[in-house]
C-alpha cells in the first residue's frame, strides 16, 4: 500500500476474526513503531504484546466508557498491543509531560504498519490504568498510555471523510484559513 493509500484506509475496528497474527507481519510493525521518534531519541516507550485470553479479559475489564464495542474487540482480537511510558526517561516543558506525545507517536506508527499489513486496529485510551498495570505487572516508574487490539478484521467499515481544511489549517495565523488551492510563497 502507498503511503497516502495507509492513511487513508486506517479505520477504528471493533470486530475481529481470531486469526493469529503473521509473525512476519508482526515484526514489520514493531520495527515501524520502533523507528518512532522520541525526546532525545530516549525512547521513553514500551510496548506489551498480549495474545493471552485471560489477559485479555482483564484488559477488557479495564475500558472506561458507555457501550462494549471496545470491550469486545479486546477479548476477540488474536493480539492487544499496550503502549507504556517512563515519565523520567523523557522530557517536561511546562509542566507537560512527553513521554505522552512519544509513546502516542510510537502508537501511531503501529497502527499505521499494521493498516499497511491489512490488520484493523482501534486506539484505546479510556481505561483504568491500575487495571492494567496490575494485569500485565508494569512496573510503578511506567504509565499506561493507550492500548489497541489488533487482526484481521471482522467488520468492513467505509473511511470517513476528510475534515474540511479549512476549519482545522490556518495559514500563518490563527482564523486566516488555508485552502489547497491558496498560491503562497512557501510551497512550490
Amino acid at each position: 500500500m502507498q503511503f497516502y493509500e495507509v492513511i487513508k484506509n486506517r479505520k477504528s475496528i471493533r470486530s475481529f476474526k481470531n486469526t493469529p497474527i503473521e509473525r512476519d507481519k508482526l515484526a514489520r510493525i514493531i520495527d515501524a513503531a520502533m523507528r518512532s521518534p522520541s525526546w532525545k531519541n530516549n525512547t521513553s516507550y514500551r510496548f506489551i504484546l498480549v495474545d493471552d485470553q485471560g489477559e485479555k479479559e482483564n484488559l477488557a475489564a479495564a475500558i472506561m466508557n458507555d457501550t462494549d464495542k471496545a470491550a469486545n474487540a479486546i477479548k476477540e482480537a488474536p493480539m492487544i498491543a499496550v503502549v507504556v511510558g517512563e515519565p523520567d526517561d523523557s522530557g517536561v516543558i511546562k509542566d507537560q509531560e512527553y513521554y505522552m506525545v512519544d509513546g502516542a507517536i510510537a502508537m501511531e506508527h503501529f497502527v499505521l504498519a499494521a493498516t499497511n499489513e491489512g490488520y484493523g486496529t482501534c486506539w484505546i485510551a479510556s481505561l483504568d490504568e491500575d487495571t492494567v498495570r496490575r494485569t500485565l505487572n508494569v512496573p510503578n516508574n511506567y504509565r499506561v498510555i493507550a492500548m489497541t487490539p489488533i487482526g484481521e478484521t471482522e467488520e468492513r467499515k467505509q473511511s470517513k471523510s476528510k475534515k474540511d481544511v479549512r476549519e482545522h489549517v490556518f495559514l500563518n495565523q490563527w482564523g486566516a484559513a488555508y485552502t489547497q488551492n491558496d498560491g503562497f510563497s512557501g510551497i512550490h
